[in-house]
C-alpha cells in the first residue's frame, strides 16, 4: 500500500484499519532506529514498546491528528483499549489518548525515509 492509499484508508475508513497494516506500510517506508521516548506519564526505553514508537514517530512526521493516530493502532485501540476503559493494558495508547502530542518525546530520530531503492 502507498502512503496516499493508506492516508486515504485512514481519514475513510479510520475502523477498519490494522495494526499491522500500519507497521507494515511503516516498515516498507522507513528505517527504524530504536528509540527511547515519553509518552505522558509512559517512559519507554530503546527497544522497548517498538510498535508504539514506530506509530507515534510515523503520527508526528505525517501531521497526523490525535485521532488518526490512535486509529493507526487499529484494535489495540478500538477494542482493548476502548473496550476496558477501566484497564492498565496499552499504557502508550491509554497515555497518548489523555495527553495527545504534547505528552510525546523521543530521545532520538527513530524514523529515517529509506531511500529509494534501498528496500
Amino acid at each position: 500500500m502507498t502512503l496516499d492509499a493508506f492516508l486515504k484508508h485512514l481519514r475513510a475508513t479510520p475502523a477498519a484499519l490494522r495494526f499491522d497494516d500500519t507497521l507494515e506500510l511503516i516498515d516498507a517506508l522507513y528505517d527504524f532506529t530504536p528509540t527511547a521516548f515519553r509518552n505522558g506519564e509512559q517512559h519507554n526505553a530503546a527497544g522497548e514498546n517498538n510498535g508504539s514508537c514506530k506509530v507515534l514517530a510515523f503520527g508526528q512526521l505525517q501531521g497526523l491528528s490525535k485521532a488518526e493516530t490512535l486509529a493507526c493502532f487499529g484494535r489495540y485501540y478500538r477494542e482493548d483499549v476502548l473496550g476496558d476503559p477501566n484497564g492498565h493494558g496499552h499504557a502508550n495508547i491509554r497515555n497518548f489518548m489523555h495527553h495527545g502530542w504534547a505528552g510525546v518525546k523521543f530521545e532520538g530520530t527513530p524514523l529515517k525515509p529509506r531511500q529509494a531503492g534501498n528496500p
